[in-house]
């Protein structure tokens, strides 16, 4: 064992979350925390990670669960796309592998949507496979302790920082080398104001001796943001509302939403008949959305539109609705039981 993954070891038996997907060897528990925690705070993922686990104890119940009910249950957490493609994976496990999980690395990298990190996360935290974690805590601890400037989003950087963490590896013990790297990087090594004195890496750091920790790690490129305006329209008739379902080639595949009119001019035609109720900015990772709530009264061509369905208040919990108009019904319509 090297002596960085010693301290780093040492201060993780002292300083280590008790987190629940921690305390097990469930490779389908380990593989739905790691889909849930993906771009979400451990703190809002914790509820999500009980609730699925509460409702789908195994991953055979998960792949024969229906598409609505999972993405019901994902509601609130955003990148709904995660959720299907979790759904998909396990419907694989299910038909392809008999339900159980593969114990090798090649095995579990031909599972959809399972990549690198994932499947060293799983190997090592399930089979004690001697596989070395990269995700974003690790690449900011990595970069910031070797004063690294190779960028972490191009090919040639994580192979470099993916051969870094390997050489690294507590190969014994590889699950708490794992988790005490990435932990190093959630609760010390922060993004911003890391708590170096807390460090146990802090006097062998070269970042922190260089001064350079606030540049580190480095990315090549920046996200480009598409930019949209969505106009919703607010129809209500005898305690229901109406909705359509989107398709599934756009953001919010298949979930539910108001009359929509996506447009950067609005009619002004149109407009005269609607009363403006909110608007609101939802910003996505790679899309800025800004969003209009119009009250409309019942109008015959919603009635006569087969694309919409006409729900009953009661029955909205049923219906898996973006987060945008969650919230909006959230703050602007409390009468109903399910907001």
């Amino acid at each position: 064992m090297s002596l960085f993954s010693m301290e780093l070891q040492l201060w993780y038996n002292k300083n280590q979350r008790d987190l629940p997907w921690r305390n097990t060897t469930n490779p389908y528990y380990i593989w739905l925390s790691e889909v849930i925690l993906q771009q979400t705070r451990v703190q809002q993922g914790m509820s999500y990670y009980l609730k699925f686990i509460s409702h789908y104890p195994t991953v055979q119940s998960l792949a024969n669960a229906d598409e609505q009910e999972v993405l019901n249950l994902w509601q609130g957490l955003g990148y709904y796309s995660r959720a299907r493609n979790m759904h998909k994976t396990a419907r694989h496990v299910v038909e392809v592998f008999d339900g159980d999980f593969p114990d090798t690395h090649d095995g579990l990298l031909k599972l959809p949507g399972v990549g690198n990190y994932t499947a060293a996360a799983i190997g090592s935290f399930a089979f004690d496979l001697p596989l070395a974690v990269v995700d974003g805590n690790v690449y900011r601890v990595l970069s910031r302790y070797f004063n690294l400037d190779e960028y972490i989003d191009t090919g040639v950087g994580q192979k470099t920082y993916q051969k870094l963490a390997d050489e690294l590896l507590d190969k014994n013990n590889p699950a708490a080398h794992n988790q005490a790297i990435m932990e190093l990087g959630a609760l010390v090594c922060t993004p911003k104001n890391p708590n170096c004195a807390c460090c146990p890496l802090e006097f062998s750091c070269e970042a922190k001796s260089k001064n350079t920790w606030s540049s580190l790690p480095k990315k090549k490129g920046k996200i480009k943001i598409k930019k949209r305006t969505f106009h919703y329209l607010l129809v209500v008739k005898d305690d229901a509302l109406f909705l359509s379902q989107r398709g599934d080639k756009d953001i919010w595949a298949n979930m539910y939403e108001f009359p929509l009119v996506e447009s950067e001019n609005f009619s002004d035609a149109l407009q005269s008949s609607l009363t403006l109720v909110k608007t609101v900015s939802h910003k996505l990772t790679h899309q800025h959305l800004t969003v209009h709530f119009y009250s409309v009264k019942e109008s015959k061509d919603f009635l006569t539109n087969g694309s919409y369905l006409l729900v009953p208040f009661e029955d909205l919990k049923n219906y898996p609705l973006p987060r945008v108009i969650e919230k909006f019904l959230e703050e602007e319509l409390s009468l109903f039981s399910r907001f």
